[in-house]
């Protein structure tokens, strides 16, 4: 999922630790949240469409669950690791305990890309995964979601194939269901929107409106999608957006000088955010290297792909006019790289704070699925903002007190809470 000698887990580890000693942790509770508490490996056999059989690997990961059920998306990607998935994991329990929400966290994964796989494989590789874990998840213990390359669709099977099993009806196993199939309105922009309603709060505190300023985005899939548009409505322009090429098997940053407009690239994006380069270049952008996003005269970075994209090696490239990092994507930046935007000043929203819109809208989903009542569309993002909002606050608040980074005053709030119901449950 990033450089080979990159290890996600080792940077959350090392991210917790550093925070653990601003703390003063006991080493009882040190071990216990630097470490997952369960872990599932798996097989799934698989019958493909030519007859034959495949194998794939599949994990499920719960980090910590003192707050409540865990709470975490299902991935699939070629290059998904144990590692990666238990890094998620623990950032899902601090991403869930910094809004205040009632989980823990949880990540899910299976080694596959769905790009060579039919509908029909992609349907047994749902329900293989949750027959494997059929026993060990559910709507009071562990709620999965979409995640990298998962959809509406797959999390619809995987809740019939659940319910098949279980006997009985259980919307609350399973968030980003379809609307009208137990799904929340308001979910599939829920991230997205989330993310710009602290970049909105970021940039009062700064002095700065928003009209006027100019971002650039890394991805193009659902999260980069929406905050894209909810930053253009508040008055915002989107130089350029980046994006995998999966026929060239490469990232390309897409730029028009005169912004970038959804309503062409919509038309011209598969369903994982690939924009075709041809059909680009005919409406007038200009096709870059994949990397060249950072490197832009833009005033906010939205990193919002994978992690390891803020590195020590390119975060110097990064534009003085740069004011404000909103880090969509799950650790997107670095511990080196952290020195690096420190010294030049910006403003960093973490990703557990920034991006967490998508599990406080799932949070909503499953507590409508356990009631089977649904909330209208404006009240679940208002409800959104507020939570955003209130989470950003008391993130500032945190770090301006203490003198503390952003990321560090974020993990100290949730740390801190995941610590003391720990402590309270008399685990450690």
């Amino acid at each position: 999922m990033a450089a080979k000698d990159y290890n996600p887990y080792k940077t959350a580890q090392d991210q917790f630790d550093r925070v653990a000693g601003m703390l003063d942790l006991d080493q009882a509770t040190r071990d216990l949240l630097r470490n997952s508490l369960r872990e599932h490996h798996f097989s799934i056999p698989v019958q493909m469409d030519d007859g034959g059989k495949k194998v794939f690997r599949g994990f499920r990961v719960l980090h910590n669950d003192a707050r409540g059920p865990g709470k975490g998306g299902i991935r699939f990607h070629p290059q998904e690791t144990i590692d990666t998935v238990r890094a998620l994991a623990m950032w899902m329990t601090w991403k869930c305990a910094v809004v205040d929400i009632p989980l823990g966290g949880g990540k899910g994964g299976v080694i596959c890309d769905p790009h060579n796989l039919s509908l029909r494989e992609q349907e047994l590789l749902c329900r293989g995964w949750v027959r494997q874990l059929a026993r060990n998840v559910g709507p009071f213990s562990d709620v999965p979601a979409p995640d990298v390359m998962t959809n509406a669709q797959h999390m619809l099977w995987m809740l019939d194939e659940y319910e098949t099993i279980h006997g009985a009806r259980y919307p609350g196993f399973i968030t980003g269901k379809p609307v009208g199939m137990g799904g929340s309105l308001g979910r599939t922009e829920a991230t997205g929107y989330g993310l710009i309603f602290t970049v909105r709060e970021a940039l009062k505190e700064m002095g700065i409106k928003p009209e006027g300023t100019v971002a650039s985005v890394q991805g193009f899939g659902n999260v980069a999608q929406y905050a894209i548009e909810l930053f253009t409505r508040i008055g915002g322009e989107v130089l350029c957006v980046s994006c995998w090429d999966q026929e060239k098997q490469q990232a390309f940053t897409y730029k028009k000088q005169d912004g970038i407009d959804l309503g062409e690239l919509f038309p011209i994006t598969d369903s994982f955010g690939s924009i075709n380069q041809e059909k680009a270049r005919e409406l007038g952008y200009e096709a870059l290297p994949g990397g060249a996003w950072l490197e832009q005269e833009v005033d906010i970075l939205i990193p919002a792909a994978l992690e390891n994209e803020i590195n020590a090696e390119n975060v110097n490239k990064i534009s003085k006019r740069v004011k404000l990092i909103a880090e969509g994507a799950n650790g997107p930046t670095t511990i080196e790289a952290d020195e690096g935007i420190k010294e030049k000043g910006i403003f960093l929203i973490p990703d557990f704070l920034a991006n967490a819109g998508g599990v406080t809208c799932s949070y909503f989903e499953q507590v409508q699925s356990n009631m089977n009542y649904y909330w209208e569309k404006d009240e679940v993002l208002g409800k959104l903002d507020i939570k955003m909002t209130a989470a950003f606050m008391a993130t500032s608040e945190m770090a301006k007190k203490n003198k503390l980074y952003m990321r560090d005053a974020a993990y100290v709030i949730a740390i801190d809470r995941v610590a003391r119901a720990s402590q309270n449950r008399g685990w450690v």
